[in-house]
């Protein structure tokens, strides 16, 4: 037979074993990048060309290649200069460098919706550079991208596969193993599919919910506002 239930049944619990590695994997690159795609944004946005232009080039650099590509750099030539990464710290740096160049633009966005009235305002109430990012701009311009931010984390944890090619032993890997050692892959790699199809579907209907929350507040402050 094509397909074997009795042998899916059997594989599932070593599947499911690496699942902590996945989500950790997903987690932990995500929290990465959205430490460091805000100070990107804001370096990006700086008029001191010193600054903005290389981090403007390094990040379309990282964008414009491929994450694989990346990895291995990370992985395999790095030792050449003595910086020797664990395959687990390295796909948490890989996914969270990569992903900080996209978050980057998306707190872009976020920053350029505030209403130029905002920052007129706190030039004319003399506050300070640093209490108008954190009271006025920042509070206004993070919300509405929470969102996108949260498609890109479904995006992270579907690139996850990715890291079987640096040899982290997550869901691929552990179905490439299983299949390699009965040579049924067919059961592994369907498995596979639906377990992440099990686990970014939620993820993906609390992120609509969370956009149509978002978008009915924003829709209510702007009926209060005028």
């Amino acid at each position: 037979m094509w397909w074997d239930w009795n042998y899916a049944w059997s594989i599932v619990p070593e599947l499911l074993r690496a699942i902590p590695i996945t989500l950790a994997a997903t987690l932990e690159g995500f929290v990465l990048a959205c430490l460091l795609g805000l100070p990107m944004a804001l370096a990006k946005r700086s008029q001191l060309r010193w600054l903005s232009w290389p981090v403007t080039a390094i990040a379309e650099f990282i964008r414009c290649t491929p994450l694989i590509i990346q990895l291995f750099f990370y992985y395999y030539a790095l030792p050449s200069f003595g910086i020797v990464m664990s395959a687990m710290t390295t796909g948490v740096i890989g996914l969270g460098l990569h992903y900080s160049t996209y978050l980057a633009e998306v707190y872009r966005s976020g920053i350029d919706s505030v209403p130029r009235g905002q920052w007129e305002a706190s030039r004319a109430l003399n506050f300070s550079r640093g209490h108008t990012w954190l009271r006025i701009v920042l509070p206004q311009s993070v919300p509405p991208t929470i969102p996108v931010m949260g498609n890109y984390l479904i995006v992270m944890f579907k690139e996850t596969p990715t890291l079987s090619a640096i040899t982290l032993v997550e869901l691929l890997t552990t179905a490439k193993n299983i299949g390699s050692q009965s040579f049924r892959y067919l059961e592994a790699f369907t498995l596979v599919g639906i377990l992440f199809l099990i686990m970014s579907y939620p993820s993906a209907w609390l992120v609509r919910k969370l956009e149509v929350h978002l978008g009915r507040r924003e829709r209510r402050a702007a009926s209060h506002g005028r």
